[in-house]
């Protein structure tokens, strides 16, 4: 009747409206019909339903693909239709399965529950006991026993929401996350499963059957099995204590990219290593340090600085260069000794057990100590019979008191100076005061030393001697020149006390009123106190005996020479 009476009102309007609105009045009563039709009967079997939304495109539509049940409750969900039984939903590429669920069609949306799996092609899926999604804002929200995997990767939690417009899942009540080799765990976290990166934070920890890492905020690409270090972290493996706040580590492979002054722990701290770039290999036991690197070890109470640092710890072996510096702090008063590289050479026997340790410091090494100081184009370092050797002219002081010849070797006892034994053209001198100087040469010299300081020394071969003996008031009282095959001479406060000569020898006692220049030095005198090292920051400027000795013929030259008459 109603719609008589309508079609006689619309009769006065023109053809085509009339029939766009009796179009939309029979769509309208279609709808109705089927809402009262749903209303008294219940869908069963594999009968599909599908969404009808007039708003939304057929891209953002959530389907219902299947449901055993279908039933509606105007008392309790006006809205929602109840699905029971094998329930599937689609939406675009996705695919999610339940025991039951109320579909809020209108809404675009659905609750499901129990066996909850979402299923997003063949990488990613998700388990739970709830699930709320909404196909405008594409969220699904994951409840109670959650499980997302994408390949490799699971991770674990209880309460989990993923955007489907990032492929991104994040959980805010703990979780953990686990791949072939590692479980990380976190209060805080989110899953990227397009680049396959996870982001921890707050109480983040990574457990390996190799070590152990902890941090307050971590990323993990799962795919490599790279560990991002963006806040302090320690990682600990066996005997080794990484602290580090930026780099990246490998689990798979255990190599290591520190920045940010990093510092590798080993024995308990005894040994550590800082640097402000740090490779490290743990597989293979080898690693390299880049800028201002510092190696201490606190076992023998050494310290290695330089720019630049390669070790092998399998081989117990380290390279170091840039203004590189070895510290020896065994004493009261350290030695600090720099060269332009250090090699250090560990050899082991059979069974692995080291036998000794070859360093060696060459081009440049100047050392200092309070109580000694050293110049020499190369060092070396023997831990079999603790032997200091300097080669090419190699210069020590102590004091006032200076050694050289072409090689010198120094044999410690305790990290303290036993003895030095100077091999061809050994020169001992004493200075008195700016013109006056004791000098002993020979072939060979072996000087004694008592508690840091020199006792006695013995030369042996084509000795000379110009000493300046001295009565009670320690007034010189003149020159003594002697020539001998051997001697050997006492000290006492640092000073030449005596000299004994047990063979034939030839002197002279010069008065000082008839002391000349050319009696006064040896010929192959020199006192290089201008290349001395006289700090431990003066170490690192080379001055050598070579340049010191170009210098005076160069300064000699400039003298004008006596003319003839």
């Amino acid at each position: 009747m109603i719609i008589f009476r309508t079609m006689g009102i619309l009769s006065t309007l023109n053809d085509n409206r009339t029939r766009l609105i009796l179009s939309l009045l029979f769509i309208l009563m279609r709808l109705s019909l089927y809402d009262i039709e749903l209303g008294a009967h219940e869908i069963k079997n594999n009968d599909t339903l599908p969404v009808v939304d007039t708003v939304q495109s057929s891209e953002s539509m959530v389907y219902l693909i299947n449901a055993d049940e279908i039933r509606f409750s105007k008392r309790l969900n006006p809205d929602a239709q109840i699905l029971v039984g094998n329930v599937i939903f689609r939406h675009d590429s996705m695919y999610m399965h339940c025991d039951s669920a109320l579909f809020f069609q209108n809404k675009n949306s659905f609750n499901a529950y129990l066996n909850i799996k979402v299923e997003q092609g063949d990488t990613l899926f998700l388990f739970g006991d709830s699930l709320y999604y909404d196909g405008s804002t594409r969220i699904i929200r994951v409840r109670d026993n959650v499980r997302m995997e994408n390949r490799d990767m699971v991770l674990l939690t209880d309460s989990l929401n993923y955007d489907r417009n990032i492929n991104l899942g994040y959980f805010l009540n703990g979780g953990t996350l686990l791949d072939i080799n590692n479980i990380l765990t976190s209060d805080y976290g989110q899953y990227n499963t397009n680049i396959k990166v996870a982001t921890f934070k707050s109480d983040v920890k990574l457990e390996n059957p190799d070590f152990v890492l902890t941090s307050d905020t971590l990323i993990y690409n799962t795919d490599y099995h790279l560990t991002y270090i963006v806040s302090p972290t320690k990682i600990v493996s066996g005997d080794y204590t990484v602290n580090s706040s930026s780099g990246v580590f490998n689990t798979g492979t255990k190599q290591s990219i520190l920045l940010n002054r990093s510092t590798v722990l080993q024995k308990a701290g005894l040994r550590s290593i800082v640097g402000d770039s740090i490779f490290y290999d743990n597989l293979k036991g080898y690693g390299e340090c880049f800028g201002d690197v510092i190696v201490n070890d606190f076992e023998n109470n050494v310290s290695i600085s330089g720019n630049y640092i390669y070790f092998d710890e399998l081989r117990d072996s380290a390279v170091v260069t840039g203004d590189a510096l070895a510290v020896d702090f065994s004493q009261p008063d350290s030695l600090f000794l720099h060269a332009d590289t250090f090699k250090i050479v560990s050899y082991f026997d059979d069974n692995d057990s080291l036998l000794y340790r070859h360093i060696r410091a060459f081009n440049r090494a100047r050392g200092f100590r309070t109580d000694i100081q050293l110049v020499a184009d190369s060092i070396e370092f023997d831990s079999r019979d603790s032997c200091l050797t300097l080669y090419n002219d190699p210069i020590v002081w102590s004091g006032e008191q200076q050694i050289l010849g072409e090689v010198i070797k120094a044999y410690m006892n305790d990290s303290t100076l036993s003895w030095i034994h100077v091999i061809n053209q050994a020169l001992f001198v004493q200075r008195l005061d700016s013109v006056h100087y004791n000098q002993i040469s020979g072939r060979e010299m072996m000087a004694y030393f008592n508690n840091g300081e020199l006792d006695r020394a013995y030369v042996n071969g084509n000795v000379l001697v110009v000493y300046y003996p001295e009565d009670e008031d320690s007034v010189m009282i003149g020159m003594n020149t002697t020539e001998a095959s051997n001697l050997t001479a006492y000290f006492e406060n640092k000073e030449i006390s005596k000299i004994l000569i047990t063979e034939r020898s030839n002197g002279v006692l010069y008065p000082m009123d008839q002391l000349t220049l050319t009696k006064m030095y040896l010929f192959n005198f020199g006192w290089f106190d201008r290349i001395r090292p006289f700090s431990k920051w003066d170490v690192f400027y080379w001055r050598g005996k070579m340049q010191e000795e170009k210098l005076k013929i160069k300064s000699s030259r400039k003298i004008p020479l006596p003319t003839l008459n």
